[in-house]
């Protein structure tokens, strides 16, 4: 994720309180079948789950089907039989009696961040616009845009003080363009040759340009991977709804066979590789056995795992829970605790909150910490600005007297290698995914439920409506 306090998963239930400040079973990834149009989300079994397929329950999947004949394309093709040539609109073309060439694509998610700080606002804007962040209820959904320019409009002089704090823009585009680079290789070192794609989901290159691109590119199969270890609706979840509305509309892609993973955290060579990263800093202290681990990982409103199913909580302590197992296999016995960070708006966020945390931690006696920005792959906002400064300059004050960060993962070999493997293994069970439209009436059923969302909404509709134009009174006022 990519904020300064200012991204994440937000829930608003139409409340105008808002403006706060803010094969072993670790070799295979998480995925199951999945329904793309609900909006409740079941966690996946956490042991032996292949990658899913994304068909739509109750509805029948396309078949895969290899062309026949390809119109004015000088494809390479291979059969062991002989071929037959046909004659299609005055050109010859080679049919192979097996199967054309496969072109394979992996497409890897992003969040994406504003690169200078004159992109800041319009992020925002893109992030507070996606219904999966601000989840208003259905009959509110016309205020989405209105209100997320508002919270961008309010937001963005503190967020920008936070991005020219680590250089004037986020480097997650730079970091993940080099991922995506470095697992080319590792994929070609395995006989895979593959084009890479990058998505973000709220800024350049944006998720629909690399799916134009993939298109254009007449990919054969596709591999989904999101750079988010852990599934949650808000951040793997709202990327893969892109991707359902294309195929929803678009044939190619209605027709291509598309694997997704959704969860990666309990692959061994990401475990591996997150234990390699904290043992070499537990090193660097001079007492490494008296350091406490904290785990720090980006929170979710809590209503997105009791109301919505997001499995993140669940995924992010079993994560720990296997960090920590590695650890002990080595003789590394220290004591370690989770905390979520980045919450924003007036609604409960998953607990304990990393902020609270460091300040008990310091109560408690405890003198080094190492935090380990856990659900995070690349350096950005959330590890730069609010661990390394924010956290640092708290966890120092409240007691704490030594101090350590786990770097993100980046593109560290063992890891790259990894997601290399997680494609190869995605890509047998590549299906044509079918979605169909969601279903209107599981929502306001209650009446009075529906009548105390009308009544809020009425309200926050009142306020919108009304604030851009006393705020511009009341300045006009002051000059």
């Amino acid at each position: 994720m990519e904020c300064a306090r200012c991204s994440g998963a937000l829930h608003l239930d139409c409340s105008a309180r808002f403006l706060g400040k803010g094969g072993s079973s670790r070799s295979s990834s998480h995925s199951s079948s999945t329904n793309l149009v609900s909006t409740k989300y079941e966690q996946n079994s956490r042991r032996n789950v292949k990658p899913s397929q994304l068909a739509a329950s109750g509805s029948s999947c396309l078949v895969n089907r290899s062309p026949v004949l390809k119109q004015r394309q000088n494809l390479s093709l291979r059969s062991t039989l002989a071929d037959v040539y046909n004659t299609f609109d005055e050109k010859v073309i080679s049919v192979s009696s097996h199967a054309t060439e496969e072109k394979v694509g992996v497409l890897l998610l992003n969040l994406g961040g504003p690169e200078t700080l004159d992109d800041v606002q319009p992020f925002l804007f893109n992030l507070f616009a996606d219904p999966d962040i601000i989840r208003l209820p259905r009959l509110f959904r016309f205020l989405q845009r209105p209100l997320a320019k508002l919270i961008s409009t309010f937001r963005a002089p503190k967020s920008k003080d936070g991005y020219a704090s680590i250089g004037g823009g986020s480097p997650l585009r730079k970091i993940t363009d080099e991922q995506a680079n470095a697992l080319k290789v590792a994929l070609k070192k395995k006989n895979l040759h593959a084009n890479i794609y990058v998505g973000m989901r709220y800024w350049y290159p944006f998720t629909e340009e690399a799916i134009d691109q993939i298109k254009k590119d007449r990919i054969t199969k596709l591999v989904v991977l999101p750079l988010y270890p852990q599934y949650s609706i808000s951040t793997s979840g709202s990327s893969i709804r892109v991707l359902q509305n294309v195929v929803r509309e678009d044939s190619y892609f209605a027709g291509l066979p598309i694997s997704i993973i959704e969860s990666w955290y309990q692959r061994d060579g990401y475990v591996k590789s997150m234990a390699d990263l904290i043992e070499k800093e537990l090193s660097i202290f001079s007492n490494p056995e008296e350091v406490m681990i904290f785990f720090s990982a980006h929170g979710v409103p809590l209503t997105y795992v009791t109301d919505a199913g997001d499995p993140y909580k669940d995924q992010m302590e079993d994560c720990i829970a296997l960090i920590m197992g590695e650890l002990r296999s080595r003789g590394i016995l220290n004591s370690h605790t989770l905390a979520y960070q980045s919450r924003v708006g007036p609604v409960q966020w998953l607990k304990p909150y990393t902020d609270e945390v460091l300040v008990e931690l310091g109560q408690q006696g405890v003198k080094s910490l190492l935090a380990v920005p856990v659900s995070f792959v690349s350096e950005h906002i959330e590890t730069l600005e609010e661990i390394d400064m924010e956290y640092k300059e708290l966890a120092l004050e409240s007691g704490i007297e030594n101090w350590g960060r786990v770097p993100a993962l980046g593109c560290t070999s063992s890891f790259i290698s990894d997601l290399a493997d997680a494609v190869v293994e995605a890509l047998p069970s590549a299906s044509a995914i079918v979605t169909k439209k969601a279903d209107e009436s599981d929502s306001d059923m209650d009446l009075m439920h529906y009548l105390s969302k009308m009544f809020f909404g009425s309200i926050l509709a009142f306020v919108l409506l009304l604030s851009p134009r006393l705020i511009s009174a009341f300045r006009n006022t002051l000059l």
